[in-house]
């Protein structure tokens, strides 16, 4: 890492991976990492990358206050296998539904780093988002970065104890705060505050909001850039999905070498220099610590506090800005405007991301509109699969798992088909209240002459479950296949 990175203490070099050189010289397989002080930044992309982590949080946080039907909006009951999502009620058997919603993020993951490199790590990412947080409580406690570089390096006093416990006070908040939202979707945040208010969590609620809280906490106030560097995996893959006609954060190499310091006044092309003035502070605002003059590198979030900080330097001299930008290698190579780099997304990689991503969305939402009000599952009866009753009469008993996906009563009537003579023994009409699954005994009988017509052994059978039509809606039948056993 680049020494102009921050200045900071650094952690002592790892010794299981000393090695002993030809002279006898120790010589260290891994570089002792520095700390990285961010130094704050304001522009265009400041602006964006701020009133995304305002949208994410506000999303995050008030979502489990919503309320909808006199219920939470959104709630994973896991307790109950019932997970709310404003107007849908999904069951556990509705998993492929969650299937499909990571397929669909996964692509359009795939889709958005194709045409415009790592948008999601550099503005909407958790990890960002929270170091973002944590950063702007740490810059209005300690200051800004060469005070917070400062005070590290200070000795113990009571202004240093004062602000560092105000610090750690307010990351552990956030942190424990995060972690009492996120368990508010599995639990009912209402419930939830109620027990916060006594300290009355259940073991599990305990253990969750600790886990969450203070993996929040020691994420994003001290891990930071490691976790994007070292822990994340799509840094590693970003390559894949990357070509030279993708939009990423560049240097214009050709246009800002050779660096040089000097005055507004000098004529930087009689001086024979480029329009970069060497000041370093794109490496100072870089959350990573990466110096986006040495080419593109995994490390890079696309965050875009390079161009905003080169900009505004640019600015200050009466250059035109630019110097660091969203570019394709292509367009830097050919010196191509943004309206042609632009006309170059629609390549072939970024057809076959969209068209995919279009189907598996027509799909999804075509599966959500088809979705049946109701499931039904037919169960026989382990304990008596056939028995003989009365004068003769063939019996079989069956349990019929009723899932009401609707919030409110249903009611339901049960008949079968394909086995000439056989009936309903049991009542056949019932009701199943709101978001409810209910298990409903059944009972099928055939006649003697019947079952003597038909033979013993298993026969087919099936099943119609009719929901009755109500005032707003029609009737729905689903079908379930089974068998009915006629003993020798």
């Amino acid at each position: 890492m680049s020494d102009s990175a921050g200045v900071g203490t650094e952690s002592p070099p790892l010794k299981a991976a000393a090695v002993s050189g030809e002279r006898g010289e120790t010589l260290w397989l891994y570089e002792a990492s520095k700390k990285i002080y961010p130094r704050s930044v304001s522009g265009w992309w400041a602006g964006w990358r701020w009133a995304l982590v305002w949208l994410t949080q506000i999303v995050f946080y008030g979502l489990p206050w919503l309320q909808w039907n006199s219920r939470q909006a959104v709630l994973f009951d896991v307790g109950a296998r019932r997970f709310y999502i404003f107007g849908l009620m999904l069951h556990p058997q509705d998993f492929i539904f969650l299937t499909a919603l990571l397929i669909i993020s996964a692509y359009s993951l795939f889709l958005f780093t194709a045409v415009a490199g790592r948008l999601w790590c550099g503005f909407a990412c958790p990890q960002t988002v929270y170091t973002e947080i944590f950063l702007w409580v740490e810059r209005h406690i300690e200051g800004d970065r060469v005070q917070r570089m400062k005070l590290d390096a200070a000795p113990w006093s009571a202004n240093k104890l004062a602000r560092r416990s105000a610090k750690q006070i307010a990351w552990l908040s956030i942190g424990l705060w995060t972690g009492f939202t996120f368990v508010g979707y599995f639990t009912p945040v209402r419930q939830l505050w109620a027990e916060a208010m006594v300290l009355g969590f259940g073991p599990w609620e305990w253990f969750w909001v600790g886990f969450y809280g203070f993996a929040t906490y020691g994420n994003a106030g001290y891990m930071r850039e490691q976790v994007c560097k070292y822990m994340c995996p799509y840094a590693r893959f970003q390559s894949v999905m990357f070509d030279k006609d993708t939009m990423i954060v560049t240097y214009d190499q050709q246009r800002g070498d050779p660096r040089g310091t000097r005055s507004r006044k000098i004529d930087a092309r009689a001086a024979g220099l480029g329009d970069c003035i060497d000041c370093g502070l794109c490496v100072q605002v870089c959350p990573t610590g990466i110096d986006i003059r040495k080419g593109l590198q995994y490390e890079c979030i696309g965050c875009a506090a390079c161009i905003d900080v080169c900009d505004g330097v640019m600015d200050k001299m009466q250059y035109p800005r630019g110097l660091v930008r969203f570019a394709t290698q292509h367009g830097l190579e050919n010196h191509w405007t943004r309206n042609q780099m632009l006309r170059h997304v629609l390549r072939p990689r970024v057809l076959v991301y969209t068209a995919i991503l279009l189907a598996i969305v027509t799909a999804f939402v075509t599966s959500l509109a088809l979705r049946e009000p109701f499931r039904v599952d037919v169960v026989r009866d382990r304990g008596v699969l056939a028995r003989t009753v009365g004068e003769g009469v063939v019996e079989n008993v069956y349990r019929l798992q009723i899932m009401n996906a609707t919030e409110h009563p249903q009611r339901y009537t049960v008949r079968v088909t394909g086995m000439p003579g056989a009936e309903i023994a049991t009542r056949p009409d019932f009701e199943v209240g709101p978001t409810e699954a209910r298990w409903v005994p059944v009972t099928v009988q055939l006649p003697p002459e019947a079952a003597a017509k038909i033979g013993a052994g298993a026969q087919p059978l099936q099943f119609e479950v009719e929901r009755l039509p109500g005032p707003d809606e029609n009737a729905v039948t689903l079908r379930e296949k089974s068998t009915f056993v006629i003993p020798r």
